[in-house]
C-alpha cells in the first residue's frame, strides 16, 4: 500500500479526502458506494493509514510505526469488522467489535477507525445497535461503511453518514496503469492485449489485475488473442 497518488480514478472523492486530512474537517462515518472491484476497500484503508500517519500530512509516508503497522494489517486502531456468516453481518458482530469497544480511547493513535466491508449485509437488529453508536459516537471515533448496494442502509444511518458514489473507471485509464504495471514487472505484453484486459475490467481495475495475473504465465509476448483464450471472451474478427 502506497498513498492516494497510486490510486486510478476517483480523483474528487481523494481530493475530498485529502482536504478533510488538510482541513481537519471530518466525520464521523462515511458510507463508500460502488460496483465490485471499484476500489471502495482499497480507499478505505489509505483513509485509515493516512489519518493515523504520524506524519500528519495529506498522504501516508509508509514509514512511521503506524503505517507500517497498517500495511502489515496489525494497527490496531485500525479494526475491520468481520463475520462469520457469509450472508449477514449479525447484531453479535456490531456489539462485540464495534460497540463494546469504541468507547476505549485510542491505543496509540489519534482515532479510532472501524471499517465495515459489505455494510449492506447488516441484519435489521445488526443496523439498530450500529445506530444508536451513531446517534452519539465518541469524539475520537470515525466508521467506514463500504457497501455494493446502499438501498440496504436505511436512512437513519445514511443521513448521520457523508457519502461516496465511486463511479466505473475508464478503459483509458485501466489501460494506462496496466501499462505501467507490465513495464515495471517486465511483462511483454502488446497494446491490443492491454486494451482488451482494460476492457473486460468493466469498470474495476481489481479484476483488471486479476485477468493480467491469470495471463502471467503465459510464456513470451502476451497477445490479444491469448487474453481471448484464457477468459474465454469472443474477439471482434469472430463476431464479424
Amino acid at each position: 500500500m502506497s498513498g492516494f497518488k497510486d490510486v486510478v480514478g476517483h480523483k474528487d472523492i481523494i481530493k475530498y479526502m485529502k482536504n478533510a486530512v488538510e482541513q481537519n474537517k471530518l466525520s464521523h462515518a462515511y458510507i463508500l458506494n460502488g460496483q465490485r472491484g471499484s476500489g471502495k476497500k482499497l480507499l478505505a484503508r489509505l483513509f485509515a493509514m493516512t489519518l493515523q500517519c504520524e506524519s500528519g500530512e495529506s498522504e501516508p509516508c509508509n514509514s512511521c510505526r503506524s503505517c507500517v503497522q497498517t500495511t502489515n494489517g496489525n494497527q490496531p486502531d485500525i479494526i475491520t469488522v468481520k463475520h462469520e456468516k457469509p450472508t449477514s453481518i449479525s447484531v453479535d458482530d456490531i456489539r462485540e467489535q464495534l460497540n463494546g469497544d469504541i468507547m476505549i480511547k485510542p491505543y496509540s493513535s489519534r482515532y479510532k477507525i472501524y471499517i465495515i466491508p459489505e455494510a449492506d449485509l447488516m441484519t435489521v437488529q445488526a443496523q439498530n445497535a450500529l445506530l444508536k453508536t451513531l446517534e452519539e459516537p465518541p469524539a475520537h471515533a470515525i466508521l467506514i461503511l463500504a457497501t455494493t448496494e446502499p438501498q440496504k442502509i436505511p436512512a437513519t444511518i445514511q443521513s448521520r453518514c457523508q457519502r461516496f458514489d465511486f463511479r466505473r473507471i475508464s478503459a483509458k485509464n485501466i489501460a494506462g496503469r496496466i501499462g505501467e504495471i507490465t513495464r515495471k514487472d517486465g511483462i511483454n505484453i502488446t497494446p491490443d492485449a492491454i486494451q482488451l484486459v482494460a476492457q473486460l475490467g468493466d469498470g474495476s481495475m481489481r479484476d483488471a489485475l486479476s485477468i493480467l495475473d491469470l495471463c502471467s504465465g503465459i510464456e513470451g509476448e502476451i497477445t490479444r488473442e491469448d487474453i481471448e483464450n484464457v477468459t474465454g471472451s469472443v474477439s471482434r474478427t469472430a463476431l464479424v
